[in-house]
């Protein structure tokens, strides 16, 4: 390969990027301090958001977590990742009915 000056491509690693930390926007506060212990309900709520795989795509969940009981108190689903899903899911742990995010 030298002789006849060959040389091999590295193909670059695939990375999944889901988070945009490259944003002028103001970075919350960590209140929590890593105490995830609560000892009443509704004074502690955990908010995550998830993909799951099924037969016709991938789901999308957004869920808001008691974090006294461990108990899922919203959550709202769709089958695009739009801003408006975890708006909806804390919606809904407010005690907001279930609609679907635009």
């Amino acid at each position: 390969m030298r002789t006849h000056d060959l040389a091999s491509r590295k193909r670059r690693r695939f990375r999944v990027v889901t988070t945009d930390s490259k944003h002028a926007h103001p970075v919350a506060l960590n209140v929590l301090g890593r105490d995830f212990a609560a000892t009443a309900p509704n004074q502690k709520w955990l908010a995550d958001l998830t993909h799951v795989p099924t037969d016709e795509g991938w789901l999308y969940l957004a869920l808001v977590l008691d974090l006294f009981g461990r108990k899922i108190v919203g959550w709202a689903m769709s089958d695009t990742m739009p801003q408006e899903l975890t708006a909806a899911a804390l919606w809904v742990a407010l005690g907001g009915a279930i609609r679907s995010p635009a």
